[in-house]
């Protein structure tokens, strides 16, 4: 349970690394046969959980100071795999699985046990694996074979760069026919952390991929970015409540959540960028439309954000709410409306209006966005905010609060 004030923030920060970045590089580095060194490692969860995997799957790994060292060569040491409630996890790894002539039992939990799962079956199956989806846990056995494949890509984009890391590991070619394909930019960044480890991913327009056989993944060095997922919360409780300046983001980077520098800039928030930092200031801020159908995770932030905006405000894509760790589009109403917020969903669009906020007590719906959701725009309501089972937002952020709490101190200093 947290507590939030009414307060205003100001300070210096450096946003942790990205989970999605970290996830990606360590099974990576895992497929490798040599040694890969992680620096500015992620600490999260989802992050803790990729690595306790990778060992179970034989790779060999080393922490020192600010740095992990992985000697990557699947010999697995565990046939029984658990994800924890990370959806992308259990989709990469799924396919990585089937490569290998081995049963592997793959469990999950939480919230992750209602999210869908069915489309990786055909698939799979397409290619030789057999697998057994029906119930928790997940029955996967290969070996699977190069060959060409369709799947259907509207629920999420995971499964197909699952697909991408483990196709090019087969003696024979592949190739992968895409519809509906949702979030882009997390292809972008699976084929870019690839190509990083020598694969070589041949994209037509997001509807054809062809993946050449008999690919080595080549150790590497890499330094995780810091994460843009993360980084949207602070900047929006900057542009609704105070001013910070944000060290260590690259903004040339491959990840999907750095969007939220157009929309914000959109809504009228001052912000300053260079090649080292960037200073967002709180400014009378506008109603804004953004289509957030290939960014889902920045639904919570940019509620917060039109809370406080002059006007109506239209997010759309809300179908991308509907499986993550909560139905994130009935929790952002539900709870928000607690505070007062007033908040409707017409067909694929959530209507924001501009809202003076109550204190009150929430729930975080064991969703870590929605909870870092709730506590940026608890800095303006009127009164305390109480957000139960605040805990969870360590899936991403552990750090979080701590990292609030140290801006709302600074500006009271």
């Amino acid at each position: 349970m947290q507590t939030i004030s009414p307060s205003k923030i100001s300070g210096l920060l450096k946003i942790p690394a990205s989970k999605s970045y970290m996830q990606r590089t360590v099974l990576a580095a895992m497929l490798s046969d040599e040694i890969s060194e992680i620096e500015n490692p992620c600490y999260s969860d989802d992050s803790k959980n990729i690595l306790k995997i990778a060992e179970e799957l034989g790779a060999k790994i080393n922490k020192e100071n600010n740095k992990i060292f992985i000697k990557g060569g699947i010999n697995p040491v565990n046939n029984i795999i658990n994800v924890g409630e990370s959806g992308l996890t259990l989709r990469m790894i799924i396919p990585i699985l089937s490569v290998f002539n081995k049963k592997f039992i793959v469990s999950a939990h939480g919230s992750l046990l209602k999210r869908p799962i069915d489309f990786v079956e055909i698939p799979l199956k397409q290619l030789g694996a057999k697998i057994e989806i029906n119930n928790n846990p997940i029955i996967v056995q290969g070996p699977i074979k190069g060959g060409k494949i369709e799947i259907e890509a509207s629920v999420s984009s995971q499964f197909l760069s699952g697909l991408l890391f483990a196709l090019p590991l087969l003696k024979e070619d592949s190739e992968i026919f895409v519809k509906k394909l949702k979030s882009k930019p997390y292809i972008d960044l699976t084929i870019e952390i690839l190509k990083k480890f020598g694969i070589v991913i041949e994209n037509e327009d997001y509807k054809h991929f062809k993946i050449k056989g008999n690919q080595k993944y080549i150790s590497q060095k890499i330094k995780i970015e810091s994460d843009w997922s993360s980084a949207a919360f602070m900047m929006v409780a900057a542009a609704i409540s105070g001013k910070i300046e944000l060290n260590g983001l690259n903004i040339n980077s491959k990840q999907a959540d750095m969007q939220i520098i157009s929309v914000l800039k959109k809504a009228g928030a001052d912000i300053e960028t260079d090649n080292k930092s960037m200073k967002i200031r709180k400014s009378p801020l506008k109603a804004f439309s953004f289509d957030a159908t290939h960014f889902p995770d920045l639904f919570p932030p940019l509620v917060a954000l039109a809370l406080n905006c002059n006007g109506r405000s239209v997010i759309k894509g809300v179908e991308r709410l509907l499986y993550k760790e909560s139905n994130r589009a009935n929790a952002l109403i539900n709870e928000f409306t607690r505070l007062g917020a007033k908040i409707e969903i017409q067909e694929n669009e959530m209507i924001i209006y501009n809202s003076n906020l109550n204190g009150g007590k929430v729930h975080s719906n064991n969703d870590h966005r929605i909870a870092m959701s709730l506590a940026i725009a608890a800095l303006n309501a009127s009164d305390d905010v109480i957000i139960e089972n605040s805990q969870c937002v360590s899936k991403s952020y552990p750090q979080f609060f701590e990292d609030l709490d140290m801006l709302c101190s600074f500006q009271k200093s």
